[in-house]
C-alpha cells in the first residue's frame, strides 16, 4: 500500500522493497545477536549450555541426537518457519552456548518440522486437487527424511559437521570468504549448472563428470595428506608444487586487502 499512488514503475518499487527488506532483515539479526549476547552471560550461559548439550543417560545416550531432532521439529512446527528457528540458534552457536554437534540434529529436525506447513496447506486443498497436493507435500517430507538417513545415523557420514567447521575456520581467518562462498555456491554455481543443463544432458554429463572426478581426486589427496602422506608420491604429499593462488587464499586475501584499503583511503580523502 505504500506505493499505491506512486508514479514509480514496478521494477523500481520492487528494488526499493528488496533493499528495505534486506535492511530490516540484517538489522533484526544484528539486534538478535546483541540481545542474546547480553542475556546469555555468566551463570545463565553455563546453565543453558549444560542443559542443551547434556546427553541422555548412558543406556539411551545414542538417542540424544534423535531427541534433538524431535525438539527441532517441534519448535519449527510452533513457529512455522525453519528460517526463524535456525536464525535463532545460529547466534547461540557463535556464543558457544550450543555446540555444533548438537545444533546439527536440531537443524535436521527443523527441516522435518518445516514440512508440516506444506502438509497443512495440502490438506486445505479442494477435493479434486487433494491427492496431487498431498503427494507433493509428502515428496518434501520424504526428501528431508532421506537426507537425515543419508547424513546422520552413522557417525562417519556426518560430513556436514566437518565441512561446517572447515568453512568456519576459513571464514575466521579470511572474513571475505563468507561473502565469496555465498556468491559462488548460491549464485554462480547454480547459474552455471543451469546454463549447462540447458544445452542437454550430454553436455551436462560431459562437463560435470570430469569436474566431479577432479573434486573426488582432490578430496582423496587431501585426506591422504593429513592421515598417511607416506602412501602418496613425494610430489603429491603437499600442494606446494602448484602456484600459490591454486592452493592458498593468501594471494587473494592480499589483493582484497589492498583494494579495500585503497577504497577506504579514497573515501577518507
Amino acid at each position: 500500500h505504500l506505493f499505491t499512488d506512486t508514479p514509480l514503475p514496478d521494477l523500481a518499487v520492487g528494488l526499493v522493497l528488496l533493499a528495505g527488506s534486506l535492511i530490516v532483515l540484517c538489522t533484526c539479526l544484528i539486534l538478535l545477536v546483541k540481545l542474546l549476547n547480553s542475556l546469555l552471560k555468566g551463570q545463565v550461559a553455563k546453565a543453558v549450555q549444560k542443559v542443551i548439550n547434556t546427553d541422555l543417560p548412558h543406556p539411551l545416550s545414542w538417542l540424544t541426537g534423535y531427541f534433538a531432532m524431535v525438539v527441532g521439529a517441534g519448535m519449527t512446527f510452533v513457529v512455522q518457519s525453519s528460517s526463524v528457528f535456525t536464525s535463532a540458534i545460529t547466534p547461540l552457536i557463535g556464543l558457544g552456548v550450543i555446540s555444533i554437534e548438537r545444533a546439527y540434529p536440531l537443524t535436521l529436525g527443523s527441516n522435518i518440522g518445516t514440512t508440516t506447513t506444506a502438509i497443512l496447506a495440502a490438506l486445505a486443498s479442494p477435493r479434486d486437487k487433494l491427492a496431487s497436493s498431498f503427494q507433493i507435500a509428502l515428496c518434501h517430507f520424504f526428501f528431508n527424511i532421506s537426507g537425515i538417513l543419508l547424513w546422520y545415523p552413522l557417525p562417519f557420514t556426518r560430513l556436514p559437521i566437518r565441512m561446517a567447521k572447515a568453512l568456519g575456520e576459513r571464514t575466521a581467518k579470511y572474513r571475505w570468504f563468507a561473502v565469496l562462498y555465498l556468491i559462488v555456491c548460491f549464485l554462480l554455481l547454480p547459474s552455471l549448472v543451469f546454463g549447462i543443463s540447458m544445452a542437454g544432458w550430454r553436455v551436462l554429463v560431459g562437463v560435470g563428470a570430469p569436474f566431479l572426478g577432479l573434486l573426488f581426486f582432490v578430496a582423496l589427496v587431501n585426506a591422504l595428506q593429513r592421515r598417511s602422506p607416506g602412501r602418496l608420491p613425494k610430489w603429491l604429499q603437499t600442494w606446494d608444487f602448484l602456484p600459490a593462488w591454486m592452493h592458498s587464499l593468501q594471494p587473494l586475501d592480499s589483493l582484497i586487502t589492498r583494494a579495500t584499503l585503497c577504497c577506504t583511503d579514497r573515501c577518507r580523502g
